[in-house]
């Protein structure tokens, strides 16, 4: 009896201890399971905040990039590379940068996107090719007013910009050629490094009309030096502006072409990349001016420092030549109209096309108001397009067109066509800013 006790007593025990170890498992296996849900949601709540922090610092930046569409693809039997368009959210930080002063160099212009745009953490690099433009203004029948421009360089990837900032600034349609912002060889905008690359695009339009009815183009002026450009860099006390974003505050800034010219006036220009610009602006009222920066005291204009604003409107330049005088349409290409400028003719890049320009909108000579249909100002864009002219002219270059652009001031839109390809439907569009509503 006394051995089967024990034997019943160990069993009993054992059966405690059984219970025990289940029951100390179980607590284990809880608190090990508490753990596990704490943790989660320590890391949920971090993924939660770095969530909340990338979206508040980068809200409009991520909008930005994610509007971003390719209107036209790459086309090798044309050379030409795609073509995008983005539609950009918030103020894009433009009247902090021009409250602090602009950039007196390019140097200073990517700090400022870096630190404002893309966080300082995004790359960018900024570069100015060699380009030959043209523009000209014109009147139709019915009293609507354009502005013609022709962006003449090689194959390189292009992107509409459209803007809303706000804040008493007035919304923009603008036309940037990627590589001015380090997307360089045609490539396509495929990876997301790519698109952050063009928040930057905002800083850098070539040709554009606000919501006020006021258009801007830049074209090369290439001035200095016969074996070489020097580039507009004055030093005064006033602030400062690159080449691109001197077109940046017309857009943004001015209701008419005399506000423009007040802006303008206001700042020392310093032109990127070691070239030189001179620019274009007209608005709905039929007032055009072509703004210039040249010396006032070195006849060969080797100092940038030296140059000064020259402004000529289109209906008071007679200075410059008979039919200018005559005309009140305007028109530009790659020299400069100061008279007295040049000693002969062969140094005034793009002569040739600015003067066929001027054949065409008043082949007789009784065309001075410059009055031609929308469809004339086209046929005149398509004729002076780099393919097409230098085929007519016997001449084996390389150079296209990448983009015409017809400003219509008075209705606020843009007809846009890709690389000259005029007669492709998918190559032409009609931009206006009903994406304001």
């Amino acid at each position: 009896m006394d051995d089967t006790k024990k034997n019943q007593e160990d069993e009993i025990k054992a059966e405690n201890q059984t219970e025990a170890t289940k029951q100390n498992g179980r607590k284990k296996r809880g608190r090990a399971k508490k753990a596990i849900i704490i943790i989660a949601a320590v890391l949920l709540s971090l993924i939660l905040i770095l969530g909340i922090t990338v979206a508040a610092l980068w809200h409009n930046e991520l909008s930005s990039v994610f509007s971003i569409e390719k209107l036209v693809d790459a086309n090798e039997s044309n050379r030409s590379a795609p073509v995008y368009i983005m539609d950009v959210s918030g103020d894009y930080y433009f009247d902090d940068f021009i409250k602090g002063g602009g950039a007196s160099n390019d140097g200073e212009l990517i700090q400022f996107i870096m630190d404002n745009i893309t966080k300082g953490i995004i790359p960018i690099s900024m570069d100015s090719p060699d380009i030959g433009c043209s523009s000209f203004t014109a009147t139709d029948s019915e009293g609507n007013r354009y502005f013609g421009r022709n962006y003449d360089f090689s194959t390189t990837t292009s992107m509409i910009v459209r803007t809303n900032p706000g804040g008493g600034r007035y919304a923009s349609i603008s036309s940037v050629d990627l590589q001015f912002i380090g997307i360089t060889d045609g490539v396509p905008v495929d990876s997301l490094m790519q698109k952050l690359t063009c928040l930057a695009a905002t800083y850098a339009p070539l040709d554009g009309i606000n919501e006020a009815g006021v258009s801007c183009g830049i074209y090369m002026s290439y001035q200095g030096p016969e074996d070489g450009v020097t580039a507009t860099d004055q030093n005064t006390d006033k602030p400062d502006l690159t080449s691109t974003t001197m077109l940046r505050l017309i857009l943004d800034y001015a209701g008419s072409v005399d506000e423009a010219v007040e802006l303008v006036s206001a700042y020392d220009l310093h032109d990127s990349a070691n070239t030189s610009f001179h620019y274009m602006v007209a608005d709905s009222t039929g007032k055009s001016a072509v703004l210039e920066w040249v010396a006032a005291t070195d006849g060969a204009d080797t100092d940038g420092t030296k140059r000064e604003l020259v402004v000529h409107y289109n209906d008071a330049d007679a200075d410059i030549g008979e039919k200018e005088g005559a005309n009140s349409f305007q028109y530009v290409t790659n020299f400069i109209v100061a008279p007295g400028y040049y000693t002969n003719e062969e140094d005034m890049k793009g002569l040739d096309r600015y003067d066929a320009i001027e054949a065409a909108i008043n082949p007789n000579g009784d065309n001075t108001e410059g009055v031609i249909d929308r469809d004339k100002a086209l046929d005149i864009l398509k004729t002076v397009g780099r393919r097409r002219w230098d085929a007519a002219q016997g001449m084996s270059k390389t150079g296209i067109t990448v983009w015409n652009a017809l400003y219509d001031l008075t209705n606020k839109t843009v007809t846009w066509v890709s690389n000259e390809e005029f007669d492709n439907p998918d190559a032409v569009f009609t931009f206006d800013f009903s994406y304001l509503d």
